[in-house]
């Protein structure tokens, strides 16, 4: 069975509410107020089946002008809707703010229901069907079925169930892909199961037991219990109307305007990227910085549009712009919101988001309207680039990018196919999870690697190369550890870069010495290797070669780099050849002994505690000994 929502709307007192109980026999005005004052003042709810079998839920909104707002939060969730205009009146001002509205909202099917039938001649009721038709010519409802009715005798009821069946069968239902989502439009508690909140499940699928968050306030709950049309139900499916029984919150943590929705699937935000559509039927033009009453799902927040490419839009025109919310709010790309001036307070426009976290934009930089033009008109191959772009180089997660686009499952599963393809993104295991970076930042980190690696050979032309912790503290620090380590690989399979153990370098760097760098080289290396095992320290070593004293310090450097000189501790260096020599003999002695204590190993070097302690260290680092207690063992048995 499909899963439709059918919204009223129409002029206060046009009997939306008496129409909806004779077609359902529910009666929508819930509150002692309403029912005193005789008008609808919050959203009313009732499900009717039609001829058919279907079951479609109904969403009552209030007429009055006072209370557009809660229309507003009703219409966000509807498929389809039944205008209503009482025949003995005609199209009415909320009349028309509430068919600009389902207009704004997206709202593509419906039918005119002209109520109190009874009321009126035959001949008045064809020029009201005129009047109508004149009315709704160039919107959405143009062709519309139109059904005249009465509540009070039963006429046209019947016709109007069997067109509405129609229409149901014509509508596309909404997709249960892609996350859950519920815009609350009632919270209340229920003594026994505590708080309970109301809505239209506009995507996804949600089932009892389900962890949900609540956006924008970062809440978290569990689903106990599922209601769909008065009925308990395991789950619940993207186009009914639904009630949770919410875990773990009180009533008072929740208000209408809050979403219900799958765990990281919203993101909340001050700033939104907008595609504005602003009335004709306004007397002035909108100027950008205005502040207006900004309607999405079944919230309302304040807020300022800063308009990209113009300083105002005139009535009947269209814009880019950012909205500046003083309130933060979550949604997706591609839902549709209402703006309302602030005062009078009036339907003036809405339209569809594009972004819903972009950065504060400046009217002064083009490449923001630019930026915005994509964002309306780019496909989706398009717009997965443009939010990688804007990631640079942290990247954003497939959860990420879905919030940014509302790509969901194969969808954006094919986008990202044909993108990896072409070699335009990269995928990259990263903490855990996947991060997919922008195939042009992925190479211009590839770059910037070669460039700061050229930029040291320049710098220090005696040294073989830099180590990997340093060469990672002279990129950005936002690279994740994961994703360099998967350029450093792409690099090196690409001969581009060598890698040494842990020092980098590029492949076209060598180390050529001058002949009076090499003499000098040697005469450092004779010092170590005639010192034995009773070396100078670094600097006392370094203190005969007054004369090209900076020279000596990287000529050093780079016997320490190339291996020939081993430091120990700081300061503390020997020639490779003589720890050799002691690594050989310390081996000799444990196969013919088994163990070795401190004193015989005194003298077998033959050298004092100062140099003893740390030679024993290298030498259980090297993994060439082990120390058990106080002495000393073979680690390995190949040696």
């Amino acid at each position: 069975m499909k899963k439709i929502i059918l919204g009223t709307a129409g002029h206060i007192d046009h009997g939306k509410t008496t129409l909806v109980k004779a077609l359902t026999g529910i009666d929508t005005d819930r509150l002692k107020e309403e029912k005193l004052r005789g008008i609808t003042i919050e959203l009313g709810f009732a499900h009717l089946r039609l001829p058919n079998g279907e079951i479609i839920g109904i969403v009552d909104v209030p007429g009055h002008e006072r209370f557009v707002k809660n229309m507003v939060a009703g219409a966000s969730g509807i498929d389809l809707v039944a205008l209503v205009v009482a025949a003995d009146e005609g199209v009415m001002p909320q009349t028309r703010e509430h068919l600009a509205i389902c207009d704004l909202l997206g709202v593509k099917s419906g039918l005119v229901v002209l109520t109190k039938a009874d009321l009126v001649e035959d001949d008045w009721l064809e020029l009201i069907k005129e009047d109508v038709s004149d009315f709704v010519r160039g919107t959405f409802l143009e062709g519309a079925p139109m059904v005249a009715v009465s509540a009070v005798t039963g006429q046209g009821l019947e016709e109007l169930k069997k067109t509405l069946a129609e229409l149901v069968a014509k509508v596309r239902e909404r997709s249960e892909g892609g996350p859950f989502r519920l815009p609350i439009d009632r919270v209340f508690s229920v003594k026994g199961f505590g708080t309970v909140v109301t809505g239209t499940t506009i995507s996804g699928r949600i089932r009892v037991g389900d962890q949900v968050e609540i956006m924008p306030r970062r809440l978290s709950a569990r689903v106990r219990n599922i209601q769909v049309y008065g009925e308990d139900q395991k789950e619940a499916l993207a186009g009914q109307r639904t009630a949770l029984n919410l875990q773990g919150l009180e009533k008072d943590a929740l208000r209408r305007g809050d979403v219900v929705c799958q765990p990281e699937s919203l993101r909340p935000s001050y700033l939104l990227d907008l595609h504005l559509r602003y009335l004709a039927e306004n007397e002035r033009p909108l100027k950008t910085g205005s502040r207006v009453r900004f309607h999405v799902g079944t919230d309302e927040v304040m807020g300022r549009i800063v308009l990209f490419g113009c300083e105002e839009v005139t009535p009947g025109g269209e814009a880019l712009a950012q909205i500046r919310l003083e309130d933060p709010v979550a949604v997706w790309r591609g839902d549709h919101y209402v703006i309302r001036s602030y005062s009078p307070v009036i339907t003036i426009g809405g339209g569809v988001i594009l972004n819903p976290l972009p950065p504060k934009r400046k009217r002064t930089q083009p490449r923001h309207y630019e930026e915005l033009s994509l964002l309306k008109e780019g496909r989706p191959h398009e717009l997965v680039l443009y939010h990688l772009r804007q990631a640079a180089l942290k990247g954003l997660s497939l959860k990420e990018i879905s919030i940014r686009t509302a790509l969901f499952g194969k969808e954006l599963e094919e986008v990202l196919r044909d993108l990896k393809k072409e070699k335009k993104i990269v995928l990259i295991e990263a903490e855990g999870r996947e991060i997919l970076i922008e195939g042009q930042h992925w190479q211009e980190l590839k770059d910037l690697i070669c460039q700061r690696l050229e930029a040291f050979h320049q710098k220090n032309p005696l040294m073989r190369g830099l180590s990997k912790e340093e060469l990672r503290s002279r990129l950005p620090s936002e690279l994740d550890s994961r994703a360099f380590a998967r350029l450093l690989s792409e690099l090196v399979r690409e001969k581009k870069v060598v890698q040494d153990q842990e020092v980098l370098r590029l492949a076209s760097h060598q180390i050529i010495l001058a002949e009076d760098q090499e003499r000098l080289k040697q005469k450092i290396e004779a010092v170590f290797r005639r010192a034995g095992l009773k070396v100078p320290d670094r600097d006392e070593a370094l203190s005969r070669f007054r004369d090209q004293p900076e020279l000596a310090i990287k000529l050093f450097d780079y016997l320490v780099q190339e291996g020939r000189l081993v430091r120990l501790k700081e300061g503390l260096y020997f020639h490779s050849e003589v720890l050799k020599e002691v690594e050989k003999k310390t081996v000799a002695f444990l196969k013919r002994h088994g163990e070795m204590s401190i004193a015989q190993f005194r003298e077998l070097t033959g050298t004092s505690r100062k140099y003893m302690i740390p030679l024993l260290e290298y030498l259980d680092q090297k993994k060439v000994t082990l120390r058990v207690g106080d002495k000393r063992v073979l680690r390995r048995k190949d040696l």
